[in-house]
């Protein structure tokens, strides 16, 4: 079965790089521009895993929207890999407290990031 992959960044460009990175394995993608529009689509797409860019304009960024998936007794199985520029000790720190899956720091290889990808949905088999 095909997994569901939402990418979440507010950079048409970003999102761009990550879908055409993801889209020669079998996933299903979708976007989303923000985090607020990330969970009015959540309910259709059902993610197995989100990309989620951590610096978002809007009420939510990054961290909040994972913080507030993993907390959901619904949707705290989806996977989540935080993708930022961020990549101070702080930073990565505050990815473990929202109970991230992952954390890559921008630039990031696309290879690194499709193992991820690979290695965190391949356990969900």
């Amino acid at each position: 079965m095909r997994k569901n992959i939402l990418i979440v960044d507010d950079h048409t460009d970003l999102r761009q790089l990550v879908s055409i990175t993801l889209e020669c394995s079998n996933y299903r993608l979708s976007q989303a521009a923000s985090a607020d529009e990330a969970l009015r689509c959540i309910e259709d797409v059902q993610p197995d895993l989100m990309v989620l860019d951590v610096m978002m304009p809007g009420e939510m960024n990054g961290y909040q929207l994972c913080e507030k998936i993993k907390k959901h007794t619904q949707y705290q199985s989806i996977k989540v890999i935080l993708l930022t520029a961020r990549g101070q000790q702080a930073d990565i720190q505050e990815g473990i407290r929202v109970k991230s899956d992952a954390y890559l720091v921008k630039p990031f290889s696309p290879l690194m990031l499709l193992k991820k990808v690979d290695e965190l949905l391949d356990g969900d088999e």
